[in-house]
């Protein structure tokens, strides 16, 4: 076993960090940025959350099909969207599908908008449809660790309107274990206080995620030796995740 001290302001970094009015994005080093499709340099990713978008839509056929719409954006460039879709398209549309600036995932590079090959592409509401290779990738999604961010039937919950298009990288095996549970990223958090769950992968590993509270400034916390990740939730708390070691 190793012992390991996290400290608080380490709960505002990660790939489970929850981001919205409630939960606004806290000062974080910036992420490693890379461009998931060569073909559109300017939309960028968190480099791991890029490759393993890039990896999903080949799986899924999408390669021609399926178009990056709008990934990391600076807190500047949020302002001026809000900004722009206030004046465009009025107070309603703005605050069902724009987040505030520092409130919005896609400040975080682990966020992307994706849509359908066309012409012209709607750059707030892209169409993603559930047919070809969007579909193919919607459902492949939660196994490279990405989650339909914004369901319809979440709207209370989230705040925001159904986005079809959204997709937020949170990891495996969590996006699984939102999906099997019909939760929401602001749901998960209390799912997993409720004590660990454990899970068996497709590739037979077994896995232990669990969440940590710190109270104070900083928590000590024993893990194995091997393969875990932590990440903070930007709740207070940390989640861990601690995969079985190979035999």
């Amino acid at each position: 076993m190793r012992t390991l001290t996290l400290r608080r302001d380490q709960t505002a970094q990660g790939p489970l960090i929850l981001v919205n009015p409630s939960h606004p994005l806290r000062p974080a080093p910036p992420p490693e940025l890379t461009a998931p499709d060569s073909r559109f340099p300017d939309i960028l990713l968190e480099r791991r959350t890029a490759g393993l978008l890039t990896a999903c839509i080949r799986a899924a056929g999408g390669t021609e099909d399926i178009v990056p719409v709008s990934g990391w954006r600076s807190r500047g460039e949020q302002q001026s969207i809000w900004d722009s879709a206030w004046a465009n398209r009025g107070e309603d549309f703005t605050c069902r599908y724009v987040a505030l600036p520092g409130c919005s995932e896609h400040q975080t590079g682990l966020a992307i908008d994706l849509g359908k090959r066309a012409e012209r592409v709607d750059f707030l509401c892209p169409d993603f449809p559930d047919q070809g290779g969007c579909g193919a990738f919607r459902r492949l999604a939660a196994r490279y660790g990405f989650i339909l961010r914004y369901r319809k039937e979440k709207e209370a919950v989230t705040g925001i309107g159904a986005e079809p298009w959204h997709f937020r990288y949170v990891g495996v095996p969590h996006a699984a274990l939102m999906e099997e549970r019909g939760l929401c990223l602001e749901e998960y958090g209390g799912f997993l206080r409720t004590g660990p769950k454990r899970r068996v992968l497709s590739n037979g590993r077994r896995v232990e995620v669990f969440w940590l509270a710190c109270p104070g400034e900083s928590v000590e916390v024993e893990l194995p030796e091997g393969c875990c990740q932590i990440s903070g939730d930007n709740d207070g708390g940390f989640i861990l995740t601690v995969w079985e070691a190979p035999a």
